[in-house]
């Protein structure tokens, strides 16, 4: 990767990780739209045994270590963002390692024999 991609990686992660921290304490708390509909219609609670995402590491959008204010909810927009770009970068240096190898390796050529 050349200089100047890095500088804009560099950079997109930097704006990404200050809108998570500085705008994610302000986001809505009200129920997502599923959770709305189920809570209208009134079956909200026949849902089989705990909510799986009471087992998540952040239930809830918020860290609980920090308690339940602005700050836990900003590390948590903080370690969402970092996870996000892992798992892209991550799946970004596969897919170029598969294609580097592809283009390496081309197979054998028709007529030619071993």
């Amino acid at each position: 990767m050349n200089g100047r991609l890095w500088i804009f990686a560099a950079l997109a992660l930097f704006v990404a990780l200050c809108m998570a921290v500085l705008v994610s304490p302000y986001a809505s708390s009200s129920p997502d739209g599923l959770e709305r509909v189920a809570e209208d219609k009134g079956f909200l609670e026949k849902g089989e045994g705990a909510p799986l995402w009471r087992h998540a590491l952040m239930p809830d959008y918020v860290v609980d270590k920090l308690g339940g204010g602005p700050a836990a909810t900003a590390a948590a927009g903080l370690v969402g963002t970092l996870c996000a770009f892992a798992v892209g970068y991550i799946l970004a240096r596969l897919i170029r390692a598969r294609r580097q190898a592809v283009h390496a390796d081309p197979g054998p050529r028709e007529g030619s024999r071993p």
